[in-house]
């Protein structure tokens, strides 16, 4: 089983992606982009995470997505 985790739009985007119940890659957003904090939907860090593990998008199971679950005001 492939699952793979998304974490976006604020502080430090990121993916990782588990495989068989253990992690085999992870990657933050900024470290492809350049952009220190890179909030961004984390495309190329999801991509890594794939390719790193001659997978793609097709071969995911579940996608999980960490969400903010409080609002600042």
């Amino acid at each position: 089983m492939n699952i793979l985790g998304i974490s976006a739009y604020y502080h430090d985007s990121a993916a990782a992606l588990v495989c068989d119940g253990m992690i085999v890659a992870a990657a933050q957003e900024e470290r492809f982009s350049r952009k220190k904090h890179d909030p961004s939907f984390p495309t190329r860090a999801i991509g890594y995470c794939l390719s790193a593990n001659n997978l793609s998008i097709n071969d995911v199971d579940f996608v999980v997505f960490y969400d903010k679950v409080y609002v600042e005001i």
